[in-house]
Formats: C-alpha cells, structure tokens, sequence
C-alpha cells in the first residue's frame, strides 16, 4: 500500500465487528469479514434516522505500539448520541472490547510511523427492528469498521478557502446538532458540494436563526486566533468536538487564554488565524472566507500557516504518536 499517498477515503480491511441489541441487552461481540448488512425493509434507520456513528484514529508509533487518542470521550459521545435519538447506551466495556478487537484484527492496516497517515476508525450504531409508525426501534446493530486513511483535505496542513452558507442550515437551535448523526451531514451536502463546485475546500455554517454567527465549518469545528487568545464557538447546534476540546487543552498550556463563545461573522477580519478542527482534518487553516450573498472576503494570514495553529497541530499529532509526553492522560496502548 501507498502509505504516503492515502486519500481520506474507505479501503477494505480484514474484518468488521458487530453486536446485536435485543430484548433490552446486547450479545457477545463477533467478528466478520463482510462488508455488508441484511435489514429488514421496515428497520427505523431507513424510515426515521435512527443512526448514530464516531469518528477516532488508531496511530502506528516509532517504539512500534498502537495508540488510540481519547476513545473515552468517543465513548461519552456515542452514549450521548444515542440518548439524543433515543436508542440503547453502549457501555464503556462493550465500546471498548471492540474497537480494541477491531484494531487489532486489521493491525496490518494501522499505517506506519512517518507516513502521516494513520487507521481510522468508525463506530456506529442503527436501529434495525421494524417499526412503520414513528417510534423508537427495539432492536439495535453496534457495528465498528476501519480504514486507513490520508488527510481529510487534500492540502493536507496547508491553508484552505472557504464559504459562507447563508441558505441552508446543517441543524436548528435544540435539534439534532449537539449528536453525531447521519441527518446533520445530510442537511448540509447541498452547502458542501455547492462550495466545492465554486472552488472552495468546504463550507461555513452560520446559526440557523440569525444568519449572524459562526457555527461549524462542514464536519469540523471552527477556532480562531486573536491577541494571544485561542476563539471558538458557543451554540446550541454544534457538535463538541474532541479534537477542540483536546486544542483548548493545549492551547491553555501554551499559554494562551480560551474564549468560547459566540463568534460574529463581521469579527472575521480581525482573526490573525483560523481554522477547521475535527478528528479527521486534525486543523486545517484557513486562508480566505468568501462571503457570496454579501460580496465580502475576509482574508486571513498570509496564506501560510500560522505559528500558533502550526503549534498546535504539530503538539497535538506529537502526542498522538507518542513522540511527545502525553501529561493528560489521552493515549491508550493497544495491545
């Protein structure tokens, strides 16, 4: 395999992992080497979204040890999913037995050390009983898969162009956003591939209710930096992004003050740097924002990469392999 040249996209492993809920407890974990799912035609996640998924990384280090960054917050986040879409919890236990299971079984896929490429991984869970009415399945499919991959955007950690959204929101105030669902992504590939068409990486979502603030950059959180402060938005939309909270972390510790909160369009002219952070981009500056329907641009930095976002990025991936300290606690050998 091209390790260096990995694009972010799906590549056949060896084996997926799967656990079946029903009659309120979930079974033992087996694993599997199809790639593929039998549902029955009236299952909740076709008719009513009953879908939930993560997104982590598994990382080849130099000592030749697999590590996984934070999956405990993965795990907080997918049991926050599901009681947001009113489907089972996975305990921590059974969340862990097969990401761990499913890494190891394909650990001739985890990319080398070097290679900036790294196993990502994908949690999900659907609702696979039959339902025709508009309720809760009760019955539920936990599924974990892997695949190598590259950078999210192509540019890899060099800066971007992106656009403003201004017709079509990705989630309301108090909807779905705050969960990783399937439903939030597909309110916003209209957004997505009307940016990409137009030239742009990806897309800027405003607040759904006043077209005034800043919300989430496609699938990544947005962050800035301003007078020695690192700026993120607050909403009732956004997903909580472990990648943001890990750089909030980092940032503190490098000494710089956290703000976070909400972030005005007009405010863009004043940032120093900005970027998209997510666990599959990592950071991904930002250069220029397009503004359509106002006619504005807002240019940002000199079209290289910031020193503080540059920090950032290169402390943070440092820790995930292991060539750094990891002083929180964030890093879990695979073995």
């Amino acid at each position: 395999m091209d390790w260096g040249n990995l694009s972010f996209g799906y590549t056949k492993t060896n084996y997926n992992v799967r656990c079946q809920y029903k009659d309120n407890a979930w079974g033992s974990v087996e694993m599997t080497d199809s790639e593929y799912i039998n549902l029955h035609m009236a299952s909740t996640v076709l008719h009513y979204g009953q879908e939930i998924f993560e997104g982590m990384k598994a990382f080849m280090g130099k000592d030749g040890r697999i590590r996984l960054f934070r999956w405990e917050e993965n795990a907080k986040r997918f049991r926050h999913s599901a009681s947001g879409l009113l489907m089972p919890e996975v305990p921590d236990e059974l969340f862990r037995e097969a990401i761990f299971k499913v890494v190891l079984a394909n650990k001739e896929f985890v990319p080398p050390y070097g290679s900036h490429a790294s196993l990502y991984i994908r949690p999900l869970m659907i609702g696979t009983g039959p339902e025709l009415g508009v309720k809760p399945a009760l019955e539920y499919l936990f599924l974990v898969f892997v695949s190598p991959v590259g950078p999210y955007f192509k540019e890899g950690f060099k800066p971007v162009n992106m656009m403003i959204c201004r017709k079509y929101d990705r989630a309301a105030p108090h909807g779905t956003g705050t969960y990783k669902t399937g439903g939030n992504y597909a309110a916003g590939l209209r957004a997505v591939e009307e940016a990409h068409k137009a030239g742009y990486a990806n897309v800027i979502f405003l607040d759904a209710k006043e077209k005034k603030y800043i919300d989430e950059c496609g699938p990544a959180n947005f962050f800035a930096i301003k007078d020695n402060t690192y700026i993120t938005p607050e909403s009732p939309s956004i997903l909580d992004s472990i990648t943001n909270k890990s750089l909030i972390n980092l940032a503190g510790k490098l000494g710089l003050k956290i703000e976070r909160r909400k972030v005005p369009v007009e405010e863009l002219s004043t940032f120093e740097e900005a970027g998209a952070c997510g666990t599959a981009a990592v950071i991904s500056p930002i250069h220029k924002i397009a503004d359509p329907e106002t006619g504005k641009e807002y240019i940002i930095g000199d079209g290289n990469a910031g020193s503080v976002s540059s920090n950032l990025y290169h402390y943070l991936t440092s820790i995930q392999v292991g060539d750094e300290p990891d002083p929180f606690g964030w890093v879990t050998i695979v073995e």
